[in-house]
């Protein structure tokens, strides 16, 4: 392989959305996998098949779907872990096995119970194992930068001799400096027999902040396989940013002397519309993909960037797909125009997915008197491909408020049925999400509401986002309108239309 090349591991199906309260359905995860690998992503951590049933058909779908991108599952040293993720990956056109085991002091102690000698048994005997079933094994130890160089080295030893073709070393807690990243990967390659014939990865948590900055002295140690995730979501803090560390990497080539095959002119979509489905929005100044990104208030930076954008602008927003906001369709603009504006901002949709959209524009056009791109972009961000069947649909809704008391009507449409339901609320919102309920029969927690405004204005565009939970499993609803309140509405409805599907 080309040793300049990082491979780019991306876990957002799996650490990212293990996270709480980013939960995906399926026809959502699948369309983020899609867009991973039209991002260029090498390597698609699709989840973990010995969890539940509906994580073992997520991985299998993504699986069959991926036509050039590895797809991955992760297992514990378990026959039966092992095996479940091989029946869920093997028809990938490139399927790899990753699995993992603890290998620090304290992770043996306190939670595995076990000597060094046992875990290393427990690497061999695994290792050797899946390679009997599948030619591409990663092999993880858990807290790895929290274990002793010694037992490091001889626990990455056995797994490169037991077969293993990735031998990853994460910093799990987030607890390391990029110095100590560095020194790990530099007495690993100088230590262990064979690892010049293996790829050696970082994945490194984020709870102090350094997550990106270990993950790039990682690899100018030597480490050639980078994990992380789109927006750096994950556990507890997040992983690396992707998108940061690959424009690091090409912002910096100079430095570094590496390169990866990410499309960068795809981030901001992909960004957009993971951030989309799990319903968090960006930070304004997010590194490469926020808003503010690319925005210069300063006198003295206005003045400079108006004589030359690379006084205080290293990457060039478009890029990395940051689209202008110039104003390009009307209400008279037809689906062929607008099919035209979403290929060029980087939607390859189908005839069906226009049909699926254009009246959303459509009524869109009808309420604004100009559309910018940033509103189609605001339309487009978390829509989903595969669209998530509607078991109810919103067809009208009327509220009446004073001072603190509300109330609410809404008409549904369920399987050709009208139906409809009055409730009282604390405020307009309060009773709506009350009356949905009550409509559909469904008693769903509501854990979070958000409404932004995308754009300036009267007629600036509300995104809504409503997180409900049934039980341990939450969802995630998304709304577009230039009423809030029915962009509210619309939220809640998908959110509920998701959890009803997960129940089925």
């Amino acid at each position: 392989m080309d040793k300049n090349k990082v491979i780019i591991f991306d876990t957002t199906l799996r650490d990212g959305e293990q996270s709480p309260g980013c939960s995906m359905h399926l026809s959502e995860k699948l369309d983020i996998a899609e867009a991973l690998e039209e991002l260029g992503v090498d390597v698609i951590e699709a989840g973990f098949p010995a969890a539940s049933e509906g994580e073992f058909k997520a991985v299998q779908e993504i699986a069959a779907l991926c036509k050039r991108a590895s797809v991955a599952g992760l297992c514990r040293c378990k026959k039966e872990d092992i095996d479940r993720t091989y029946e869920a990956v093997k028809n990938a056109v490139r399927p790899r096995i990753h699995i993992f085991i603890a290998t620090s002091e304290i992770h043996l102690k306190r939670k595995l119970n076990i000597s060094e000698e046992e875990c290393l048994a427990i690497i061999d005997k695994y290792t050797r194992y899946t390679r009997t079933l599948i030619d591409d094994v990663e092999f993880s130890f858990e807290d790895a930068s929290r274990t002793s160089y010694d037992f490091l080295t001889r626990a990455v030893q056995t797994a490169v001799d037991a077969g293993a073709t990735t031998v990853n070393v994460p910093d799990t807690t987030g607890y390391s400096a990029p110095d100590e990243i560095a020194a790990m990967i530099t007495h690993l390659k100088n230590n262990v027999r064979g690892i010049e014939n293996v790829i050696l990865s970082v994945h490194c948590h984020n709870d102090l902040g350094m997550a990106v900055a270990n993950s790039l002295a990682g690899v100018r140690a030597g480490a050639r396989q980078i994990e992380c995730t789109v927006n750096g979501i994950g556990e507890r803090a997040g992983n690396a940013a992707l998108e940061e560390v690959v424009m690091a990497l090409k912002t910096r080539e100079n430095l570094f002397g590496l390169h990866t095959d990410i499309i960068a002119k795809r981030i901001y979509r992909t960004s957009k519309l993971v951030s989309g489905v799990i319903g968090v929005r960006l930070s304004p100044n997010k590194a490469v993909v926020g808003a503010n990104a690319f925005v210069h208030e300063s006198g003295i930076h206005q003045h400079g960037i108006l004589q030359d954008k690379a006084t205080y602008e290293i990457i060039n927003p478009l890029d990395v797909g940051i689209p202008e906001n110039a104003l390009l369709l009307g209400k008279h603009s037809g689906k062929h125009a607008f099919k035209e504006l979403a290929e060029e901002m980087g939607y390859a949709l189908t005839d069906e997915q226009i049909d699926s959209v254009f009246p959303s524009y459509k009524t869109l056009a009808e309420r604004k008197k100009t559309v910018s791109r940033v509103d189609i972009e605001a339309l487009l961000s978390g829509y989903t491909r595969r669209i998530v069947k509607r078991i109810y649909t919103l067809k009208d809704y009327d509220v009446s408020a004073y001072k603190n008391s509300a109330s609410a009507t809404v008409t549904l449409e369920s399987e050709g049925k009208i139906i409809s339901d009055k409730m009282s609320g604390d405020g307009p919102i309060d009773a709506g999400f009350k009356a949905i309920s009550s409509a559909t029969g469904q008693n769903f927690k509501l854990i979070d509401y958000q409404v932004h405004s995308v754009t300036e204005g009267k007629d600036a565009l509300g995104d809504a986002s409503v997180k409900l939970a049934n039980g341990n499993v939450q969802m995630t609803g998304k709304g577009i309108s230039t009423d809030v309140l029915e962009a509210s509405l619309i939220a809640y409805l998908d959110a509920t239309n998701k959890l009803l599907q997960m129940e089925n």
